[in-house]
């Protein structure tokens, strides 16, 4: 089922970075086939014990000795040019390849190359369409950008021509995949530190579109102002979802939250009742990952039941809203939103449970990201009850731009009158504050892509 012609003559390949999200994920996917695979990363973390135990060598820091025997060395966009290994391969003459430009060789090895794309909803999206094709018995490859309870993991190897991967459109590294089908889910100002401003990412979309084949499917938001046009760049077949525009292929109406936040909702395909559908996760923002899971699991011939059934299943990807614990009686959850947009929703979501106040600690991530967003993250964070700002988690970035935490909390306390917010750094600290004041029936979110998801263990006491 799979073409390995472009790949079969690299017998071993050597992977700096080996323990990253989707990194790890291809190096168990060339195992599979039958490739040597080797690696090193500067942390041990879950990824790296999970592909120890698959069998493949990882070193923690350097590993010369296997890097000087590869044919092939691939290396993760965190990897600099004067990276030991890296220097080494170029002494060498070994070739080497950046992560994206790699994973575009395999998603053309793959005949049904799924790609999940758009700036917000991507892990989900890609993990309820896994749901559904395992359901459906599809066996297909998957590569998810979280841990994904039916699958054990962030990857899947299967021996079938289905691969569904997200495709991220930061360093416009999607447009080296090869997609028979392409999911956009929205387009919004992201990845500023990249993109000058939203007509570049509304430009990377349109180049990405122009990479599907004539007889491939485009699926899209018609709600999104962003996405509406893009139909224009393919020859593809093109669906849209949508929960406003009635002219949506696939629409939901009728949608009604429980107790949890979890929406029931029916879908109509082209204005007749298709089928009523009811998640385990909470919020509007997952009734419009949903209708892109459904609207590419109907054209890829999976039966309505069975795709209620895998959407039912679905109870969350790591880090999505995901509950914690709790402490005093209230809810400790923790969600990777970095992105003002991302956090509406979950504040969205939150709103449809039923509880008693709501707190939330928040790291931003990148200077750039919270120094362009500043106004839009003090707007959205201003509606919970209670707000703690922790330090800037820098990722990839030095502070150049001259941006701080507290410049986000007197940003958010000028909307504010009465309670105020307020910055603490000290995760410690921080969950001692929250033990000692949080009441039953309360919410408590950390909310952030960096350390800010190690601060729920610690208020529950773990």
């Amino acid at each position: 089922m799979v073409n390995l012609e472009e790949l079969k003559h690299y017998k071993h390949i050597h992977m700096l970075g080996i323990g990253g999200t989707s990194m790890s994920g291809i190096a168990t996917i060339l195992k599979k086939w039958g490739i040597y695979v080797t690696g090193s990363d500067a942390n041990l973390t879950e990824y790296v014990i999970k592909l120890k135990d698959n069998g493949i060598p990882v070193v923690i820091g350097h590993d010369l000795d296997n890097l000087r025997k590869a044919d092939l060395v691939v290396y993760s966009a965190a990897i600099s040019n004067d990276d030991i290994e890296m220097l080494e391969a170029k002494r060498l003459n070994i070739e080497t390849m950046e992560r994206s430009t790699f994973l575009g060789l395999l998603t053309k090895a793959y005949k049904e190359t799924i790609c999940v794309s758009g700036t917000h909803g991507k892990t989900s999206t890609t993990s309820m369409i896994s749901s559904c094709f395992l359901e459906a018995r599809k066996d297909p490859t998957i590569q998810v950008g979280a841990i994904l309870k039916q699958i054990d993991g962030n990857y899947r190897v299967g021996n079938s021509e289905y691969f569904l991967l997200e495709s991220c459109e930061y360093v416009e590294s999607f447009l080296k995949f090869h997609p028979k089908t392409e999911i956009i889910l929205n387009i919004d100002n992201d990845h500023l530190d990249y993109f000058h401003d939203l007509e570049h990412i509304k430009n990377a979309f349109v180049k990405f579109v122009k990479l599907l084949p004539n007889d491939g499917l485009l699926v899209v938001n018609s709600d999104d102002p962003n996405c509406v046009d893009l139909y224009k760049n393919t020859n593809a077949k093109i669906v849209t979802f949508g929960i406003k525009n009635d002219k949506s292929n696939f629409i939901a109406r009728n949608i009604t939250f429980d107790n949890n936040g979890f929406p029931l909702f029916d879908v109509y395909r082209n204005n007749s009742f298709y089928k009523s559908i009811k998640l385990s996760v909470p919020g509007t923002h997952n009734v419009y990952n949903a209708l892109a899971c459904i609207a590419t699991c109907y054209e890829y011939g999976i039966d309505k039941e069975i795709i209620k059934s895998g959407l039912l299943k679905y109870t969350g990807a790591h880090r999505r809203f995901e509950l914690v614990g709790n402490t005093n009686g209230a809810y400790v959850y923790d969600d990777y939103g970095h992105h003002p947009t991302e956090i509406k929703a979950v504040y969205d979501a939150m709103k449809k449970k039923k509880y008693n106040r709501s707190w939330v600690i928040f790291q931003p991530h990148t200077y750039s990201r919270t120094k362009n967003l500043l106004t839009d993250f003090a707007q959205v964070l201003s509606g919970f009850d209670n707000i703690i700002v922790t330090d800037i988690y820098a990722a990839r970035e030095s502070n150049t731009v001259g941006v701080s935490s507290q410049d986000l909390v007197n940003q958010i306390n000028i909307n504010r009158i009465g309670k105020r917010a307020i910055y603490m750094s000290d995760f410690d600290e921080i969950a001692k504050y929250i033990r000692d004041r949080v009441m039953p029936n309360d919410i408590v979110l950390t909310i952030g892509a960096g350390t800010v998801t190690n601060i729920g263990p610690k208020i529950i006491g773990k």
